[in-house]
């Protein structure tokens, strides 16, 4: 199965500019702002990763739908409900 990334590939310290409100009150409340970032970077990148895979799958999925159309998905035969 493909992975988003090497999840066992070590850390790497960065600079960031943030809002300073926000990152006040992140602070304030003990918020992880390294597992935050992390998990934000991960669903962003699970999401653009979907949408291209969705757009290099475009014909395919639009030719199964077809398929579906005309003859019913398959092993309709043998469903009963």
């Amino acid at each position: 199965m493909h992975t988003l990334y090497d999840d066992s590939a070590p850390k790497k310290s960065t600079n960031l500019s943030i809002n300073s409100d926000l990152l006040a009150k992140s602070r304030a409340l003990n918020i992880n702002l390294s597992a935050t970032l992390e998990l934000a970077l991960k669903n962003q990148l699970a999401q653009v990763e979907a949408t291209k895979w969705a757009e290099n799958n475009k014909p395919a999925i639009k030719a199964y739908n077809e398929f579906v159309e005309q003859n019913g998905g398959f092993g309709d035969e043998f469903r009963n409900f």
